[in-house]
Formats: C-alpha cells, structure tokens, sequence
C-alpha cells in the first residue's frame, strides 16, 4: 500500500495556519476550555499515507484534525488490512487515551492530507482531569464511534457493493470537504475489503449513472444526492447517531 511513518517534526505549520478552520470536538468547547487545550496542542500537516497509529502498540499523542482524515484499520494476520471507521474533523484520534488506555486497538493511516492539533499524551489525560466538558464531549464521541465501527461491520455482511462503495465515497466527501479526491482502484479494494474487480463493476455502475467521474484515479461526485441515495442505510444512519448524540 506504500504506507509510511509519519514525518511531522518540524513542520512549518503555526497555529495561525489552522485559524480559519476547526476541528468540530474543540469548536464545542466554553471558551475557556478550548483555549486551554489548544495551548498544549501543536499544529501538524498529515500527508497521505502517514501512519499514526501501529495496533498493538503505545500511542504517544492525539489528533484533533482539521481538514486531513484519517482510515481506521483492522489488521488480521497475512490478509490486507480493512478500513473499520473514518476520523476527520468531526471527531478525534486516540480516543483509547480518554479510557487511559494507551495501547492502540487499530491501525490509523492518513487517507486524505491535511492539518491538525497534535497533542501529547500526558498533557492531553492531564486536561481530560481539569475540563469536564472535554471530558463529557469525548464520551459522547466514543459512543458515535462505538455505532460506527459496528456499522461498518454489519454494512460489510449485509450490504451491496455498490451501495457501500457510495456510503465511503459521501464519508471520504465530508471529510475531504472537496467533490473531488485521489483514490486507487486497489486502495478502494482494500478499504471495502473486496477485489479489485468488485470495486470497478461498481464504481463502473455509479458513473454511468452520472453519481461520479472517475479516471485514472481521479475521483470526482457529480451527484451528491444521487449518491446518498446510492448509498446504504449505514451512512444517514451514522449521521443521524451523531447528530444526536454530540448536541
């Protein structure tokens, strides 16, 4: 997959770079609170491919992103790793520290670049301890990604092709906050854990019927509301979880 370590240190990011755009989580926050964190975190540039989180192994710091996202993937012995669950803005990674867990239950790759707050973990459970409301917004976080990931498993046994191909396409759409994307015929393959094959019967299916265009890699949707339509039931049913859940 050509997945690599990220390379952070000493990028030329201020935290004026990431003024005019928020993260949703920190955005909620009394002003107090906000201000308060946002003094520990660092602002970081997350390039495609990065990997932040090895599974099964310590994770030093979370990540509030701004207009990157990050994939969330499983990884089982010899076979490809499988997308499970989505973070961008709306959310954050590295919610096993708000449990004071600091080992990593998955996989965490950069899907799509861009920035974020990067904070470290001492100082990030240590602010968990004096903002209530941080504190409270997490759990409720945790809880919209618990319904994800059980989504996710339950769209990949019952669900089309076709149909969950439309659901990544809206999730990786609102996370990229553009209608168009780079995306490989063999990264979808591994997202959606099907073959490659599979992957082009459908995206072949959505284009002729106008929802996208895509050539060479080059992702681009026509029709946002052809395409949720397109899609399964998992992805209102994810938007309507958080809606109710983080107000």
């Amino acid at each position: 997959m050509g997945w690599r370590v990220p390379r952070l240190w000493g990028c030329h990011l201020t935290k004026a770079t990431l003024t005019t755009a928020q993260n949703s989580l920190i955005e909620r926050l009394p002003r107090t609170d906000r201000q308060r964190l946002l003094s520990l975190c660092e602002p970081v540039h997350l390039a495609l491919s990065d990997v932040l989180f090895v599974q099964g192994t310590p994770s030093s710091y979370a990540y509030f992103p701004v207009d990157g996202f990050i994939s969330l993937l499983q990884q089982i012995e010899t076979h490809p790793p499988l997308e499970v669950g989505m973070v961008g803005r709306e959310g954050m990674l590295g919610v096993q520290l708000v449990l004071g867990v600091a080992t990593t239950p998955l996989l965490a790759v950069v899907q799509g670049s861009g920035s974020a707050w990067r904070v470290e973990q001492n100082a990030f459970q240590h602010e968990l301890l004096q903002s209530p409301a941080l504190q409270q917004s997490l759990n409720r976080y945790i809880y919209v990604l618990m319904a994800q990931l059980a989504a996710s498993a339950s769209c990949l046994r019952f669900h089309l092709i076709e149909a969950r191909l439309a659901r990544w396409l809206l999730m990786s759409q609102d996370r990229a906050h553009s209608d168009a994307f780079h995306v490989t015929h063999e990264f979808l393959a591994h997202m959606l854990g099907i073959r490659r094959v599979g992957v082009t019967v459908a995206a072949g299916a959505l284009q002729r019927s106008g929802l996208i265009e895509y050539h060479r890699g080059e992702l681009r949707v026509l029709d946002r509301v052809g395409l949720e339509a397109a899609a399964c039931s998992c992805y209102d049913r994810d938007k309507e979880i958080y809606r109710t859940s983080m107000h």
